[in-house]
């Protein structure tokens, strides 16, 4: 029987993981940095695969993808402000020693987990139109494919106004949002 636990972390437990990203930061100053963020988040992943990690911890780290991928599809065609955002964001799994080092069994990975959430709380509005616009890839190429077009041909035109679209819903959603107040991560 499926058991949930809920647990309030104060402004100083948020702190510590802004200590750990404000530590990790100057790993991004140029796009090889930014490799070796995106290497260390997938590495994360990785590894957390490699052991017997409880579900809930899986299923968070499981997540990360989604955010991995926004990263580094072509695609989507991130800003260079939004694309610094969401790198920062991933900046904390650069660092294996983190708040739990990930090599303590059974609870190395707790604290990725739990950063995970606050970073898919933060990050709510790019992963929705990110999911929004690959959900519309996907259909648009099936349209084509089953109306036996080529989905690469003029791909850029039809993939362009609606990634246009959703970029600007995604920076309205997160302007609305980022007016509400509460605690906020700095990246």
């Amino acid at each position: 029987m499926p058991l949930d636990i809920t647990f309030t972390l104060s402004d100083q437990d948020l702190g510590h993981f802004q200590t750990i990203v404000d530590k990790a930061k100057s790993a991004m100053q140029d796009d090889h940095n930014a490799e070796a963020i995106e290497a260390a988040a997938k590495q994360l992943i990785a590894d957390a695969s490699e052991g017997d990690l409880p579900a809930f911890i899986g299923d968070r780290l499981a997540k990360l993808e989604v955010i991995i991928n926004m990263v580094g599809d072509d695609e989507w065609q991130l800003s260079d402000e939004d694309r610094s955002r969401v790198l920062g964001a991933l900046v904390y799994f650069c660092d294996p020693e983190d708040l739990i080092p990930d090599h303590v069994p059974g609870l190395g990975f707790l604290d990725d987990a739990i950063y995970v959430e606050l970073v898919i709380r933060e990050l709510k509005s790019e992963i929705e139109s990110y999911e929004e616009f690959c959900s519309f890839r996907a259909a648009e190429e099936g349209r084509r494919k089953a109306k036996g077009e080529d989905p690469h041909v003029e791909r850029e035109e039809w993939l362009a106004d609606k990634r246009a679209s959703l970029h600007a819903k995604m920076r309205k959603r997160r302007t609305s949002r980022s007016s509400g107040g509460g605690w906020r991560l700095r990246w």
